[in-house]
């Protein structure tokens, strides 16, 4: 017998979904808009040419974990603004998904989405889906204090921030 069927049973109090390429499809490619409008923001930032900036924006990602992290540390940007011009994006390719929805749905407990992504652009995606209703929070880049995944520390935050036993 294997493990789980030795156990009285495997309680799940809650759910924890990442965002953007998982809750709808990478198919959609919106990274790839965001990706855009970052490198745009840094030569508008910095007054370099397009290239210059990519190159910018790919070593904050590889130093600090997120491009927006290392314009914060080396540069003291505010993040706000930064937040609100890479995610003015099209979503027009995230369509409604009734069986993402009906399995939502099907799922008992709680359900929480942590991204690096804030609340703004996670509630446009999710009101495009149709799925909004079944999610009580979003924990945002904001609120882990722009840390970003997969920095271990800011997992056990969120945990902390919602309550929530890892092991259910």
């Amino acid at each position: 017998m294997n493990e789980i069927s030795n156990t009285t049973e495997l309680q799940i109090d809650a759910w924890v979904f990442d965002l953007d390429n998982t809750l709808y499809p990478a198919s959609c490619n919106l990274f790839s808009q965001i990706d855009d409008r970052m490198r745009e923001f840094i030569a508008d930032l910095l007054g370099l040419e397009q290239d210059e900036a990519y190159k910018v924006q790919k070593s904050f990602f590889r130093e600090y974990g997120t491009t927006l992290r290392g314009l914060m540390d080396v540069h003291g940007l505010p993040p706000e603004d930064f937040l609100d011009y890479v995610h003015e994006i099209d979503l027009s390719p995230i369509e409604t998904n009734s069986a993402l929805n009906n399995a939502l749905e099907a799922l008992p407990g709680r359900k929480i989405i942590f991204t690096n992504a804030d609340v703004g652009h996670a509630d446009r995606v999710m009101e495009r889906l149709g799925i909004s209703h079944h999610f009580e929070a979003v924990f945002d880049i904001v609120a882990a204090d722009y840390v970003p995944k997969p920095n271990p520390n800011i997992y056990q935050v969120m945990l902390d921030q919602y309550e929530l036993d890892p092991k259910k």
